[in-house]
């Protein structure tokens, strides 16, 4: 099993030479990925349900800094050389998947092939109407700007026409690296999101689940789902970050077919002091991870 750290964009995180320490010391110490989420905006009295705690509430607080994932992973990016960066996740119905393609395909290439986009599509009304994007429809929006991104990322001259994308015989460079793909992982731990997952997803991030019989019954679902899709899950990187976690967890969690396990930590904010915080987390994890 792999070790994630999802440290970066966030308050204390979200400073330039946080992340610069953060991400090397990661990478010598060998987690494999490094994550980063989005929101475009907070709210302060959001009447939105927040559907990763049981109260509904988001703990982030708005005033907080939350970087922009793709600008802030570039930043984790240049400062290492072999570990991976990944979104988890950004809400991809909010933003266009053209200039997205590109985006995404630019951080892949000029980080050597190492990005993973992790994706979902948004818990909150007023980030929608904050960007004047329709809040209904967005897992169907989301289905079809994938489709449209790996048109993009895949044909020299690419043509596309569905519902909310249309383009016609044009040119997206640069490509990705690997086989002009970049993998596509799905947040969400909904049943609806795991259907997204066995229909076209290379993967799922599933973030705050509450404990192995959580993460082992989501990932028996996921199976379930795959089968009646006729997929192979063999072909999907589960990656899972859970609200409480032990390093004695970690035969269960790779029992139950987790290929990378997620902590979610907020870095101190004195940078001189964030390879220490890494290397106190990799002291504690790695041995159980192997």
């Amino acid at each position: 099993m792999r070790l994630g750290l999802h440290a970066l964009g966030i308050g204390t995180g979200a400073r330039r030479a946080v992340i610069d320490s953060v991400a090397g010391a990661a990478e010598n110490s060998g987690f494999a990925t490094l994550w980063a989420g989005e929101h475009v905006v907070m709210v302060d009295r959001s009447e939105s349900r927040y559907p990763y705690a049981d109260d509904g509430r988001i703990a982030v607080p708005a005033v907080a800094d939350w970087l922009d994932p793709m600008i802030g992973l570039s930043f984790a990016a240049a400062a290492t050389h072999t570990i991976g960066v990944a979104t988890g996740v950004l809400l991809l119905p909010e933003h266009n998947p053209v200039l997205m393609a590109k985006q995404a395909a630019t951080l892949d290439l000029m980080s050597g092939g190492r990005l993973t986009l992790g994706v979902g599509i948004g818990w909150s009304r007023e980030e929608f109407a904050a960007l004047g994007i329709p809040f209904e429809g967005r897992g169907e929006r989301a289905a079809e700007y994938v489709a449209a991104m790996r048109t993009l990322w895949r044909d020299d001259v690419a043509t596309f026409e569905g519902e909310f994308v249309r383009v016609d015989s044009v040119r997206v460079n640069p490509k990705p690296v690997r086989d002009r793909r970049i993998p596509v992982v799905l947040g969400g731990n909904s049943d609806a999101a795991l259907r997204r997952v066995a229909a076209w997803g290379d993967g799922w991030y599933g973030f705050n689940l509450d404990g192995i019989d959580a993460v082992t019954e989501r990932i028996r679902t996921i199976h379930a789902l795959c089968r009646g899709a006729g997929r192979d899950t063999e072909e999907l990187r589960l990656a899972v970050a859970l609200r409480k976690v032990d390093p004695s967890d970690v035969d269960a969690l790779a029992d139950a077919g987790v290929d990378e396990l997620v902590l979610v930590e907020s870095p101190p904010g004195d940078p001189g002091e964030a390879a220490d915080w890494v290397a106190s987390l990799a002291r504690r994890w790695m041995p159980a991870v192997g």
